[in-house]
């Protein structure tokens, strides 16, 4: 059932990455510089967002109080969790935000979303999210209208991103840096993860601040 934006209720939530290592990992310090380490966080992360199954979720990893992401965890968490919710295969529709410190995590992230050719939607402390890793000038392009935007209804993608801003949409949801809702347009997942923010009933745990 979707409301008049045509966004499908679900849920949302925030993961501390850090908390993450401390409390499933019995680790004294916010360090992610092995492979099974990371693989470790990915898999706590994907148990954490198992349980509700909700029709969409957006997820907001946060790795703020990480000290050092080397590049192997950055392969594991960033890189895997995109990966294994990709289509065809996804357990199930779930988005991901992620949040970092760019000076202590920005390289390693960037470079190993190219190395899959993949990109994510980003923000690195200063709240604005931009689109980091591997993607063509126009997709970036109509990432920033969308962004800006928060929404485009499929009738308007040609008047806004020119004649084949259609196409560069269906792309970023394919890529699941966008949301197509159920009209036919597309969304940002920042507005997506607001609109299921809002949607939250009252006491509500969740939270993609």
């Amino acid at each position: 059932m979707s409301d008049r934006s045509g966004l499908h209720p679900g849920g949302r939530s925030g993961i501390d990455v850090s908390a993450i290592v401390r409390d499933a990992l019995a680790s004294p310090h916010a360090d992610l510089v092995t492979r099974p380490t990371g693989r470790a966080v990915r898999k706590a992360i994907e148990a954490r967002i198992a349980p509700s199954r909700p029709p969409v979720s957006v997820s907001l990893v946060d790795f703020t109080r990480v000290r050092v992401i080397d590049f192997s965890c950055a392969d594991e968490v960033v890189a895997g969790l995109l990966l294994r919710h990709l289509p065809p295969g996804r357990p199930r529709d779930a988005f991901f935000l992620f949040r970092a410190v760019e000076e202590v995590h920005g390289h390693a992230v960037g470079e190993v979303l190219a190395r899959h050719g993949l990109a994510a939607v980003c923000t690195f402390g200063g709240g604005r999210f931009r689109l980091v890793g591997s993607a063509s000038r126009g997709e970036r392009a109509a990432w920033s209208v969308l962004e800006r935007r928060e929404r485009i209804r499929h009738c308007d993608s040609a008047s806004l991103l020119g004649p084949g801003g259609r196409a560069l949409l269906g792309r970023l949801c394919e890529r699941r840096l966008a949301y197509r809702d159920s009209a036919g347009g597309s969304a940002a997942l920042t507005a997506l993860a607001r609109t299921l923010r809002d949607r939250d009933p009252p006491g509500s745990q969740r939270s993609a601040q």
